[in-house]
């Protein structure tokens, strides 16, 4: 955008060029020969008829062409990488009056799960936003239903009486109470130690008023008579079968809903959608389309920044810098969301459980964004409210940056709850485009990923922010479970997504650059690929036992473009990998990982999603959990793999362990014990290189297995199932 003055709100920049696009394209291109090289290999090369190892050398030459397809499509994602860069000093100088309304959706399920001072830490960040509080709104929609729920955002209501006027005091950041008594153990100079120890008091005891009312299970009648919201919870309300709740906390409009400096406070809301047992409700969709609903009775904000309860804000500025590409007058109009990436506050020093991901933030998703697609998380995504409402972008017909409010200025606060309660009951959508055409799309388990596909083929475009100070932060998972069972999630939304009509190179085509396209078929895919890393983890350990190669033998020119992709391919992401930030074991745990998730999460998600096309199966939605004991966050923080139970998905890790260190033995001894020696090593060393790899991967599988005594260890019917299915599979001949 230029302004009066030529200047622009952001800007965009490549990530590559001068010498290092060079080298990264010769790279791509020698390793690019070297697959063709590969897959040539294994089509001219293959056993006969009635050969041993026929069968297994066909299923690696299929694992190697999804290797390549798949490595082709995620290196076209680093040929456009591009950063944005907001200029929100020149938007506070001239568009201070022209900003425009903000609604923030907070999105909770379960209190259990997640505890309510948790949901209102997240709360109270976005509440103290460096932003105009009349122009601000906050709806909490919690989909549990719960009154400790409503109990916990009311005591957050008084508590921002005090704590927003720190926050402007003081400057403090994080803004999330939590996370700032947490991180401030010695108080820095600007900030009076009276008013932050009284403040830190404040907080402490609303955050043991909830947790006690949370712990006896029921909230005082005292308490109770307070506020006429607690009326709605009665003997009949259940989780799933309950009315519309809506409860106006702090009225934005009313002059006196101020701090205890006088200041205005934002407005404040509490939803809870009408749900029965006979009634679809479309899990986090649903909430989400209620909540556009209901705030267009309240607020209506032309800007929405939707947030998991546990993503709280991290940079007060957060909505400044969001502004800025909302209100480019070059690019802004067409922009219809701006995401930023997931990232959280309890990360390990090495990232355990890879949750960072930063080449796939940094590089991967950037160069989606540089190919004209942004991926929609689900959360910390700043969204345009007519592009998400299903209005196409046209040049002609620009939307403008403000609420309408024809039918919300004069009218009392219990008109706009009552009003606000019919467009959130379970019978307000039948006949209509909600879910279709009209806010999130329904039918598939991860809906963001398809409204965000949805969005961009009517026109809009998105935009993807990595800023350096981190946006938001949520809560990683600490178990090794946790992680599985998320990513199992994902991986099998997406795949349904690309077995739907909504696949990018379907839907998308003549809409979206073919880029983007692939762009999205990186993560749609995850669940695939795990066919072939199965079969590469599995079957060379195999043939190894039985005495059959599958490599080419070492001195043979064909060994030559496996060995480069081999080793070009880790020198390259780990470079990669230490130029976005990481640690070298950063890295190597994030190499377990990938192969933990890829035998286990994505190989369920494939069998599962093929059952669900099939209809044997209905979909489900899991939360992940995000409190565990003092026990299991100690190994976490120590950075110990926590295992603890008799889960398939760790019977499986253990048994590819044990396949690989008994193959990898079995290989040293057949190499050293042969007649001709010089012969078997050349013909085995690249399968005995292959288990060792995979056995130094797995070293933590192993010290869990036979060496750890605490509560995080792999069980022992874990290694007897292990070393009986290897044992088997062992004496299975192989054709």
């Amino acid at each position: 955008m230029h302004t009066e003055n030529g200047l622009s709100l952001f800007e965009t920049k490549a990530a590559k060029g001068g010498s290092s696009a060079v080298a990264y394209k010769f790279f791509a291109f020698t390793v690019f020969v070297s697959i063709i090289l590969i897959w040539l290999y294994r089509l001219i090369c293959i056993p006969g008829a009635g050969e041993g190892g026929r069968w297994v050398w066909i299923c690696m030459f299929v694992s190697e062409i999804l290797f390549g397809l798949y490595w082709i499509i995620t290196q076209s994602l680093r040929w456009n990488v591009v950063h944005r860069i907001p200029f929100k000093n020149r938007l506070s100088l001239r568009y201070e009056d022209k900003l425009p309304e903000v609604d923030v959706f907070v999105c909770t399920a379960d209190y259990v799960i997640e505890p309510p001072t948790l949901v209102i830490n997240t709360v109270l960040s976005v509440m103290s936003y460096n932003y105009p509080p009349e122009k601000l709104s906050i709806y909490l929609s919690d989909d549990g239903g719960s009154e400790f729920t409503f109990y916990a955002l009311l005591e957050a209501s008084e508590f921002a009486k005090n704590w927003l006027p720190f926050c402007k005091k003081f400057k403090v950041e994080p803004r999330a109470p939590a996370a700032y008594f947490e991180r401030n153990l010695d108080l820095q100079d600007h900030v009076s130690a009276q008013e932050w120890f009284e403040l830190k008091k404040l907080y402490e005891d609303m955050k043991s008023r909830i947790e006690t009312v949370v712990q006896k299970g029921a909230i005082p009648k005292e308490i109770k008579e307070k506020h006429k919201g607690f009326s709605e919870w009665n003997s009949k309300i259940a989780r799933n079968d309950h009315q519309s709740i809506v409860q106006i906390l702090i009225d934005g409009r009313n002059p006196n809903s101020v701090d205890i400096d006088g200041y205005l406070l934002p407005t404040l809301v509490y939803m809870s959608r009408e749900k029965r047992p006979q009634r679809p409700h479309h899990f986090k969709a649903g909430s989400m389309n209620a909540l556009i609903r209901v705030s267009s009775k309240i607020s209506n904000a032309p800007i929405i920044l939707n947030l998991d309860c546990d993503m709280y804000s991290n940079d007060s500025d957060a909505v400044r810098d969001a502004l800025c590409f909302f209100m480019d007058e070059k690019q802004g109009q067409k922009t219809s969301y701006l995401q930023y990436p997931q990232r959280y506050h309890n990360i390990t020093k090495n990232d355990i459980y890879f949750s960072v991901a930063r080449v796939t933030h940094q590089i991967e998703l950037a160069g989606i964004d540089g190919n004209g697609g942004t991926l929609y998380c689900g959360t910390g995504c700043f969204h345009r409210r007519v592009s998400l409402c299903g209005m196409k972008f046209s040049e002609d017909n620009r939307s403008e940056l403000k609420s309408v409010k024809d039918e919300i200025e004069g009218r009392p606060i219990e008109e706009l709850e009552e009003a606000s309660k019919l467009v959130a009951n379970c019978s307000y959508e039948e006949g209509t485009q909600w879910g279709k055409e009209m806010g999130l799309v329904y039918g598939c388990p991860v809906e963001d990923i398809v409204t965000g596909l949805t969005i961009q083929c009517r026109g809009w475009r998105p935009i993807y922010y990595n800023p350096s100070r981190y946006a938001f932060l949520g809560i990683a998972a600490t178990t090794l479970d946790q992680a599985l069972v998320q990513h199992k999630r994902w991986s099998e939304g997406m795949f349904q997504i690309f077995l739907s009509k909504y696949c990018p190179f379907i839907y998308g085509r003549g809409k979206t650059k073919l880029a983007a396209q692939m762009g999205y078929c990186v993560y749609l895919l995850w669940a695939p690929i795990s066919l072939a890393t199965l079969c590469y983890a599995i079957a060379p350990s195999l043939c190894l036992l039985h005495g059959i190669h599958v490599f080419p033998e070492v001195s043979s020119l064909w060994f030559l473009p496996f060995a480069y992709v081999f080793i070009t391919k880790y020198a390259y992401g780990l470079a990669e990998a230490l130029s976005c930030g990481d640690t070298l074991k950063s890295w190597w745990n994030s190499q377990r990982i990938w192969l933990f998730r890829r035998t286990t999460s994505y190989f369920f998600a494939f069998i599962d999603t093929i059952i669900r096309q099939l209809g044997f199966s209905q979909t489900s939605f899991i939360i992940t959990a995000k409190v565990v004991d003092d026990d299991v966050m100690k190994r976490y923080e120590n950075e110990i793999l926590e295992f603890g139970s008799s889960s398939i998905m760790f019977t499986i890790i253990a048994t590819i362990a044990m396949l690989n260190i008994f193959s990898f033995l079995w290989g040293i001894m057949r190499v050293v014990l042969a007649a001709e020696s010089t012969r078997a090593f050349q013909q085995f060393i690249p399968s005995i290189i292959l288990s060792g790899l995979l056995m130094m991967i797995n070293i933590p599988v192993y010290q869990a297995l036979f060496f750890r005594n605490d509560k995080g260890r792999i069980p022992f019917s874990v290694l007897w199932k292990s070393v009986i299915i290897v044992s088997v599979a062992s004496l299975m001949p192989i054709y």
